[in-house]
């Protein structure tokens, strides 16, 4: 195919505010993209959320009740409804994390008062499970997402998760799918993945990654799914417990003693932000060291995902057994005067850099890669949205989820680039990350992640196979390294228009510091 020679440019450099940065010598990177040579499906379940009874992460944040004055339907919030239909959420996953492993759900159902119950993991409060199983699939109804419960391993047994699966999936009149009818849904609901524990070695029970083995063989045997038009490629796909971090033990334990039986996927944890436990960073207010900092840790993504995949490809070179990194973000210092157990943290301009390198990351690898669940959806760690009382904010972290939509579904497409280095500090990182896809509609998308905080980049782009005569799309930056949207200020970072045309059989477009931008090519 002939070599189309496209370069990037930016247009209206004063609206940034970045115009003196870019009367210097702007560094110019030399991308090219292939898309003769296309890769792996990029599956949509990469971008999952996960909410879990943690703060208020469900109460207040999904969950208002039926009789509160803040509009809702069946007592879930309609604007958070509403944003997350927005950036099409394949799939959420509930109700944890650490809380599952303490969840029961019988306890979570039924149309009278609900036993009130302790919330031991998370701040020591009071339970009151409103918020079970049934308003969680209505839930997942309104904003067209996926079922993903985690089952209770660490202190239940296989026959609870048998039954929960019989409530929920069986459309014979037997007791508990009666239950279910009488509780307003007649009809099975999908249970599209089914968690077999969460973080066993820790939280979850403590366990050995020999015992865990046992257990998830036991508890996958009994995990029945009865609804009939969950089959084939639409059956109930198991993700059994996996490392934390850098555990390749785990994981190959786990790999060796099931050998992949009755295994759609094995799960990764990894949290960006500090390097020893406690978090410390903090969420806002931090400088250009902290920010250097935290994305260095996130960037370690790739090295913890080729590695676990590397164990996996020895028990299954087919890779039919997924990495699923259903626990990822950036954990930092919760806001000063918040409860410590609720994980309250702002979100700044450095989170959408973070998610963008970290979603890169997960397209290079999509062939192992093919879900992702960050944390969390709502008002927790790194949110997609912040909630207080009647008022919501979307926060950076959703606007990158939003431009990277077209993402979905799509086919990875290789870049090749020099991605220079911006040091600060004894910190060095790649100056730029870039990816590129070709989505559903037949379009190349490019995504460019300018990591460095302190100058602009200008991008020269030669696309093979593509004949390419104007590139438009969106751009986040920000007027500080540690911009945030607030309450009072909720477009203080908002993604903006950018377009180029062809120049001279070229297309320029030059970023701005710590941004990202998604461009079609058209």
């Amino acid at each position: 195919m002939r070599h189309h020679a496209i370069s990037l440019t930016a247009l209206g450099l004063v609206a940034f505010g970045w115009a003196a940065m870019a009367e210097a010598a702007t560094p110019v990177t030399q991308v090219t993209v292939d898309t003769t040579k296309p890769g792996a499906p990029i599956s949509r379940q990469i971008f999952g959320q996960f909410a879990e009874h943690l703060g208020s992460g469900v109460y207040g944040g999904i969950w208002v009740g039926k009789d509160s004055s803040i509009p809702n339907t069946r007592g879930i919030r309609n604007d958070v409804v509403a944003a997350l239909k927005a950036i099409k959420v394949p799939n959420v996953r509930w109700p944890g994390g650490c809380f599952a492993d303490e969840y029961h759900w019988e306890k979570g159902i039924g149309k009278g008062p609900r036993p009130v119950t302790l919330n031991s993991n998370w701040g020591g409060v009071i339970e009151p499970n409103t918020f079970g199983t049934d308003e969680y699939m209505d839930f997942l109804s309104q904003i067209g997402a996926d079922s993903y419960v985690s089952a209770n391993v660490g202190s239940s047994n296989p026959r609870e998760t048998a039954e929960w699966l019989e409530y929920m999936t069986s459309e014979k009149e037997t007791s508990l799918a009666m239950a279910r009818r009488e509780n307003g849904h007649p009809a099975p609901y999908a249970v599209n993945f089914l968690g077999i524990g969460n973080e066993s070695w820790g939280c979850g029970g403590n366990m050995t990654p020999e015992h865990y083995a046992d257990e998830y063989r036991a508890f996958s045997t009994y995990a029945k799914n009865y609804n009939p038009q969950q089959v084939g490629d639409k059956r109930m796909m198991k993700i059994a417990s996996g490392a934390n971090v850098d555990d390749y033990n785990w994981t190959d334990t786990v790999m060796k003693d099931t050998q992949g039986k009755e295994m759609d996927g094995l799960s990764l944890h990894f949290y960006s932000g500090f390097e020893n436990w406690p978090p410390y960073q903090p969420a806002s207010g931090f400088d250009e060291t902290e920010y250097a900092k935290v994305i260095k840790t996130a960037l370690r993504m790739d090295e913890l995902v080729s590695k676990h995949s590397a164990i996996m490809d020895k028990y299954d070179p087919q890779k039919k057994v997924a990495l699923v990194v259903d626990e990822w973000g950036a954990w930092l210092k919760n806001e000063p005067g918040t409860n410590p157990g609720f994980l309250f943290q702002q979100n700044s301009q450095r989170d959408a850099v973070l998610a963008a390198v970290t979603i890169n990351i997960f397209t290079r690898h999509a062939d192992r890669v093919r879900m992702a669940n960050i944390a969390q959806m709502i008002n927790v760690l790194q949110a997609m949205i912040l909630t207080d009382g009647d008022k919501m904010v979307l926060t950076p972290t959703y606007h990158v989820f939003k431009m990277y939509v077209p993402w979905q579904d799509a086919t990875f497409i290789p870049v090749a680039y020099d991605a220079g280095t911006y040091t600060h500090g004894n910190v060095t990182l790649p100056r730029v990350d870039i990816a590129a896809a070709k989505a559903k509609d037949g379009k190349v998308y490019v995504s460019i992640t300018n990591i460095d905080p302190t100058q602009p980049l200008e991008i020269d782009l030669a696309a093979l196979g593509l004949k390419a005569k104007s590139a438009s799309g969106q751009t986040l930056t920000a007027p500080k390294i540690d911009s945030i949207n607030t309450f009072d200020k909720p477009n203080t970072v908002v993604p903006k228009a950018i377009s180029a045309t062809a120049r001279g059989g070229n297309l320029v477009l030059k970023v701005a510091p710590e941004s990202v931008t998604v461009v079609s090519l058209d």
